[in-house]
This record gives C-alpha cells, sequence and structure tokens, in this order.
C-alpha cells in the first residue's frame, strides 16, 4: 500500500490571535483542573473537567491554521510560556484520576468522567504536539532564509504534508516525495540557478518545473524533492525530505516574496511496479523522454494502472527507460489529453476512465497549480478531503488529515451513479478549487462518466481519531507505542468497574 497527502490553502479569513489571548484561554484550562481537585470528594456530575476540555479545546482553536503559527512566529516567546503553564496539567490529571479511582459512583457517571478525560488529553496533545511541534516544524524549514507571513504559510502546509506522511509511512515507506507548488514568488524565469534545475527528465530530487500560470511563463515554480531506499526506520524519508527543502536556497528565495501563496502534493510509496527509485518515487510529471513539448502534469498514484504497458504502446506515450513505474502514465497520457484540446477536467476524466485496476489519484496541471484533481474508483483504496481553516487537505486514510481537521467528505470508488450503467459510472472525480478552501462550495464532484454529483452536508463525515490516536511520537514503531500504553488503556477501561471485596 501507498499513501497520498496534499494541502490546498487559500490566505486566512482569522485574524491573528494576540499572545495574552491565547495564554488567558490556556491558563484559563488549568484553573478549571485546579477547580476539579478543590471539590473533595471529587464530584463525577460535575462539569468543570469538561470545561477545562473546552477551554483547551479553544486554545487548539486558537494556535491553529496560518493565524496561530503566525502568533507563534511573531511572539518567539509564546510557545515556551504556553509550555509552561502546560506543565502543571499532567501532574493535575493524574491527581484527578486518582481521586476518581478512589470513589464510588454510578457508571453512567465514571463514563462521563472518563470521556471528559479523553476529551482533556486529546486537546492538550493537540495544543502540544500538532501546534507547538508545528511550529518547531516550520522553523526547522526556514533556518537558512527569512520567508515572509505568507511564505510561512506555505512552509505551514509542507509541515503538516511531511508530519501526515509519518504517519502514513505505516502503509508502506520504501520511498517518498513531495511536491511544492508556489506563485507570487518574485522569481524571474532566466534566473541562473533556476535554469540550472529546470531540465532533469527523470523528475529527481531538487528538480524543478516551469508552470505556464495566469498568462505568465513560470508564473509559478513546482520543487520537488524526493527519497528512495530499500532498507531504513520509520521517519528516515520525512528527516531526508526536510533536509532537502530546508537547504533549497531558492526555493526559500520564493518564500521570501510577500504575497507567495502555494500547495503541496506528496506520496509515500511501497512499491508494486518499478524498482525503489527516485525517478519512480511520486510525485511523476509529464516531460516526454523524445522532449517533444506536452502540457505539465505532475501526479501521485496509489494502486496499479493493470494495462499500464498497453496505454504506453497505444497512446504513444515517451516515458524514459529509467522510468519503470506505473504510475509514470497518468501524467503522461492527461498531459497528451490537454494537448488534444480537452479541458482540464475532461482531460483528467478521460484519463483516469482509460485505466484498469484498483486506484486513488492526485494531480495537478501546470496551468492551475491552485487546484487539485482526484480520482477514486475501485476497492482498496481511499481518498478522503479534510475541510479545515482556509485549507483541504487530502489523504488516503483519515489518519492523514486529522491534525488539520475532523471533517471530511470520503470520495466513493465503489458505489455506480447508475445503477444500469455500473461500469462507465462507477468511481468518482474531484476537483479542488483553492480560492474556496475548506469549504464544500470549493468540490466539484462528477462520476467517471461525466455526471455531477452535487456535494453537500449530508456528505461530511467526523473523524472518531486524534492525532493522539495513531501519531507515533517518540516511539520507534507503532506496535511498541501500542504495548507500551495498553496498560495505562485498559486501566482507563476498568475504571469504576471493579469493585473490591
Amino acid at each position: 500500500m501507498c499513501g497520498i497527502i496534499a494541502i490546498l490553502r487559500r490566505p486566512a479569513t482569522r485574524i491573528v490571535p494576540s499572545s495574552d489571548e491565547v495564554l488567558a484561554v490556556v491558563a484559563t484550562g488549568v484553573d478549571r483542573l485546579h477547580d476539579v481537585l478543590g471539590n473533595s470528594p471529587v464530584i463525577l456530575s460535575d462539569t468543570t473537567l469538561l470545561d477545562a476540555a473546552a477551554s483547551f479545546e479553544d486554545a487548539d482553536l486558537l494556535l491553529s491554521g496560518a493565524p496561530g503559527l503566525l502568533a507563534l512566529m511573531r511572539d518567539p516567546d509564546l510557545a515556551g510560556r504556553i509550555e509552561a503553564i502546560l506543565a502543571d496539567v499532567s501532574p493535575l490529571v493524574c491527581r484527578i484520576e486518582s481521586a476518581l479511582e478512589d470513589q464510588d459512583g454510578t457508571a453512567a457517571d465514571m463514563e462521563e468522567a472518563n470521556a471528559a478525560l479523553v476529551r482533556l488529553r486529546d486537546a492538550v496533545w493537540a495544543v502540544k504536539r500538532d501546534r507547538l511541534d508545528t511550529r518547531d516544524g516550520v522553523a526547522s524549514l526556514s533556518t537558512s532564509g527569512t520567508p515572509s507571513d505568507a511564505g510561512l504559510v506555505v512552509l505551514l502546509s509542507v509541515q503538516q504534508a511531511l508530519s501526515a506522511i509519518d504517519r502514513l509511512e505505516v502503509r508502506g515507506r520504501d520511498s517518498a516525495g513531495l511536491q511544492v507548488t508556489v506563485w507570487n514568488h518574485g522569481i524571474d524565469s532566466d534566473d541562473p540557478s533556476l535554469n540550472a534545475r529546470l531540465h532533469d527528465p527523470l523528475h529527481r530530487s531538487g528538480s524543478v518545473r516551469l508552470l505556464d500560470f495566469d498568462g505568465v511563463t513560470g508564473g509559478a515554480l513546482a520543487f520537488v524533492v524526493k527519497e528512495a531506499a530499500e532498507i531504513g526506520e520509520l521517519g528516515d524519508n520525512t528527516a531526508a525530505l526536510r533536509s532537502a527543502l530546508a537547504d533549497d536556497d531558492l526555493l526559500l528565495r520564493a518564500l521570501s516574496a510577500p504575497t507567495v501563496e502555494g500547495s503541496v502534493l506528496g506520496h509515500t510509496r511501497w512499491a508494486s511496479v518499478g524498482l525503489i527509485s527516485e525517478p519512480n518515487a511520486h510525485p511523476v510529471d509529464s516531460m516526454r523522454a523524445d522532449g517533444l513539448a506536452e502540457p505539465l502534469v505532475t501526479a501521485v498514484q496509489n494502486g496499479d494502472v493493470d494495462n499500464h504497458t498497453d496505454l504506453v504502446v497505444t497512446e504513444d506515450l515517451s516515458v524514459a527507460p529509467e522510468i519503470t513505474t506505473d504510475a509514470k502514465v497518468v501524467p503522461a497520457l492527461c498531459a497528451a489529453q490537454l494537448a488534444a484540446g480537452h479541458e482540464r477536467l475532461e482531460a483528467f476524466r478521460r484519463t483516469v476512465s482509460a485505466f484498469e485496476g484498483s486506484l486513488a489519484i492526485g494531480a495537478v496541471t501546470g496551468d492551475a497549480p491552485d487546484r487539485l484533481l482526484l480520482a477514486l474508483r475501485g476497492s482498496g483504496q481511499g481518498l478522503y478531503v479534510g475541510l479545515a481553516e482556509d485549507a483541504f487537505v487530502v489523504a488516503s486514510e483519515p489518519y492523514g488529515v486529522v491534525e488539520l481537521t475532523a471533517d471530511f467528505v470520503r470520495m466513493d470508488g465503489e458505489t455506480p451513479a447508475d445503477p444500469d450503467d455500473p461500469g462507465a459510472s462507477r468511481g468518482q472525480i474531484v476537483e479542488l478549487d483553492g480560492a474556496l478552501a475548506g469549504t464544500l462550495q470549493g468540490i466539484s464532484r462528477r462520476s467517471y462518466d461525466g455526471r455531477d454529483l452535487p456535494v453537500g452536508d449530508k456528505d461530511v463525515a467526523r473523524a472518531e481519531i486524534t492525532t493522539r490516536d495513531i501519531d507515533r511520537g517518540d516511539y520507534a514503531h507503532f506496535l511498541l507505542k501500542e504495548i507500551s500504553e495498553s496498560p495505562a488503556s485498559v486501566r482507563a477501561t476498568l475504571r469504576g468497574r471493579l469493585v473490591g471485596p
């Protein structure tokens, strides 16, 4: 199995919170925990514990998204001050748990108390690991440059994509790649340091592609970093990608532009077709081996295109011999459809409809880096469109989206739009509009045979997991995490259910 991640963001619609506002909310949560312990014995039916959880959830919301990141970056002391306040939380929670275990109560009251504790732990984890650690991750990506506020927001998407790849690696990790596309970047298309990186036909790590966006040649730049290794540990790939991005002076120059924007498309791979190599790592692009010019398309893919060898021949797709992954046919065929005169969404629909096999695909065309194309067909694959604050986050598993949002639209690759014509109408195609990122209005959905499938509130589901449930944390492997945390889980499950002699 493989993993797909993509993040498409628009400028923030919320103002940056002040440090005092954030600190006050965090401190209120700690005060409520002290209030819980002020009752002797602890009153199980009291709502104070829920109030504490709600305060930390409010802090998480304040620190989320672009406004939260900028609050943390503009005040270098804010993260440390938050951590100092949160230092009291763990011992307070331990005292509350001990107090709960020492008293009698109804099963219903105990369940409510346990649920409140879970909410509390989830919220505190989110503040510390999803917000403060994200700030540190963004800072580590910009050590050799000075990004503008807008550039920091692009790096926020990069950091969150790397974090998602870390979680998705449980599905496959022999290679990984990330494409960072930026526009309003201020880099001249004749810049020597840019031109030196434009012509790698194998699209290896460090390659840059020039996009004709907004009517301007070079109006957008697509930077790609990749890592491929047969042997390694979880986290090695993202560490390599992070290092390559942090050392990319050209990218950091682009991110210093005051109005720069960007999107991210990434993948973690478990090779089933093709060697483990940088040319085979996704994203792959549409550049032809014979040098003929065609529109630029880049793509990532989960699953196998069973008829890819036939398509290379019948569609005259010129593929370099070093590229042996079946995923190459996705951007190559889509580029051919664009060159034939089809508009973007129709070209993509014709492309994915030609494939045999169970597939999940994400793609970006060079003329519209502020849009994302998705396709899902068959069983065994998944794509989830997360509705975050001013952002879409797309992942092949729900745990790829939950750092940004609990709300998502699940694509359906199996139910036919027309039961009388299941072969042609099975599968869904989605186009995401970055100008409306994070909203249902920004999602355009249709079936594989081109029927419109409107998206509404009924399509929105809510994740029942949080990053605390699925994050590997400081453990080397997920199994070690499960083993280490199991005693506490059993204890929490049995709390209030055992009666002494």
